[in-house]
């Protein structure tokens, strides 16, 4: 695969998930395979360069750098993307690896059938497919199988169209699976989230106000703020075509949970969770529920936990996206210095949660 129509196939098997995680990390090993664009600046750069991160939404993935050009944008001057590049094959290899998923003729290929296609043993392939991207190749399989899905019900098709057309085998297994991943059954995701029932009610805590929300599936927003309205402002935005509603009788029980939890009276946490994310801030998410009450691990550490020593980056994102605050205690990571590091709700909040925890751990 060495034309540019080849590479542009690859970049586009490979999924912009991979791409800004790899931007995320400034990873030097995908300087060869593709680069990126910030429309706010009108440059083009390397995934490594050292410049500041942009906006996610402002990023845009090429397969070259005259494609990037093609599109009206130059190169950076700082990480010089046309400079010749050292090609690191386990990057070419997660590329060739994507591009075999996405164009395999029916089904999920097991690894010795991508091992046979490739002429890699599966374990090498296994262990430098998850040790770059953070997932399987089954894992990326079934990501790019939903969104196929995602992307045949946003232009019209109907469920059984779209399920069969992504490769789900039955009506089942989509349910199954995609349910699980969107946080909504497929026929609602097909209509917006219209349909999607919220409930959600606010309370006053020593942090500030609290805003709990619960689908019928588990609580999928814990957030703090200073006013009602911005509070449900921000619910509203996250999902705009819901019907969301103050439902005292909804997510009560759970409210309660967590203001005990803010006064110390119930340090372990467990509330049923509805929420949609990619499958490696679900990984983060799921460690940092690991982290005992009155302890903090270090973004580092968390990275190494999950074992993707390098994703100190894309660990502190995860943990920016975390949308049910204490549940998912993000507030236990700081930097490997001993700072605070930033939180969602606030560096003061976090402070805060931090000092009361060691305080009560220590009685």
């Amino acid at each position: 695969m060495n034309t540019e129509q080849d590479t542009a196939r690859e970049l586009r098997a490979l999924g912009e998930e991979v791409c800004w995680r790899a931007v995320e990390e400034r990873d030097a090993r995908f300087d060869d395979t593709f680069v990126y664009a910030v429309s706010s600046t009108g440059v083009y750069c390397k995934p490594s360069c050292p410049s500041r991160k942009a906006r996610r939404e402002r990023v845009r993935f090429f397969a070259s750098c005259d494609a990037a050009e093609g599109q009206g944008f130059r190169a950076c001057r700082r990480c010089r993307p046309r400079a010749a590049a050292s090609v690191d094959p386990r990057a070419r290899l997660v590329l060739r690896v994507c591009h075999a998923v996405e164009t395999w003729d029916e089904g999920t290929p097991s690894l010795e059938e991508l091992g046979r296609e490739l002429r890699v043993s599966p374990h090498h392939l296994q262990r430098t497919f998850k040790a770059i991207t953070g997932i399987t190749p089954r894992q990326y399989a079934a990501a790019h199988r939903l969104r196929q899905f995602k992307a045949r019900m946003k232009e019209g098709d109907a469920v059984s169209g779209a399920m069969y057309e992504a490769g789900y085998g039955s009506s089942s297994r989509l349910y199954e699976k995609a349910s699980e991943q969107l946080g909504m059954t497929p026929a609602v995701y097909g209509r917006g989230g219209a349909g999607m029932s919220i409930g959600y009610t606010t309370a006053d805590t020593s942090l500030g106000r609290v805003l709990v929300a619960a689908t019928a599936r588990g609580v999928c927003a814990v957030t703090f703020g200073e006013r009602d309205a911005e509070l449900e402002a921000a619910l509203a935005a996250e999902y705009p075509a819901a019907d969301i509603s103050r439902d005292e009788g909804g997510p009560s029980e759970w409210l309660e949970s967590v203001l005990s939890h803010v006064e110390g009276t119930e340090p372990c946490l467990e509330l049923p969770l509805d929420l949609r994310a990619t499958a490696f801030r679900l990984r983060v998410w799921e460690e940092l529920r690991r982290i005992p009450y009155g302890a903090t691990r270090s973004y580092k550490q968390v990275a190494e936990a999950i074992g993707q020593p390098t994703a100190s980056r894309a660990v502190a994102s995860a943990c920016a996206a975390n949308p049910v605050a204490l549940v998912t205690p993000c507030h236990r990571v700081v930097r490997g210095d001993g700072g605070l590091g930033g939180y969602r709700w606030g560096l003061e909040r976090k402070r805060a949660l931090l000092e009361d925890e060691r305080s009560r751990a220590a009685r």
